[in-house]
């Protein structure tokens, strides 16, 4: 099985930064896209930042400038380094990747995190 794990969730104030780190273990295979989803209470989850393999990015449009993805292939591991946040990025962060176990070379799953709170006062 493969296991994502986040860390680095925390309270801090409007303007202030971030660093969220997850790491894919287990029988991996392979893992193609990491990412970064969110929800807020009341609210569906939203994508918040992916990186391909290949390190082809997509942002939310409300984190564009703002927050950066990157990604460490060799450790199956993704940040997200969050600057001048707002009180309306306060929500769980939830870690994906994508990716297949030895189990199944073939077969790709979403794999999730537990999530990690992100609350930013104003």
């Amino acid at each position: 099985q493969v296991q994502v794990v986040e860390s680095g969730g925390g309270l801090v104030q409007a303007g202030g930064s971030l660093r969220l780190s997850c790491a894919a273990s287990g029988s991996i295979f392979s893992i193609n896209v990491m990412g970064w989803y969110r929800q807020a209470p009341g609210k569906q989850r939203e994508l918040v930042a992916t990186i391909t393999s290949g390190s082809i990015i997509t942002y939310a449009d409300s984190v564009k400038g703002r927050f950066t993805i990157s990604r460490d292939n060799a450790k199956n591991t993704v940040y997200l380094q969050m600057n001048s946040l707002k009180p309306e990025d306060t929500a769980v962060y939830y870690c994906n990747a994508v990716g297949s176990s030895t189990r199944s070379p073939y077969d790709e799953y979403d794999y999730w995190g537990q999530g990690t709170q992100v609350t930013v006062s104003s």
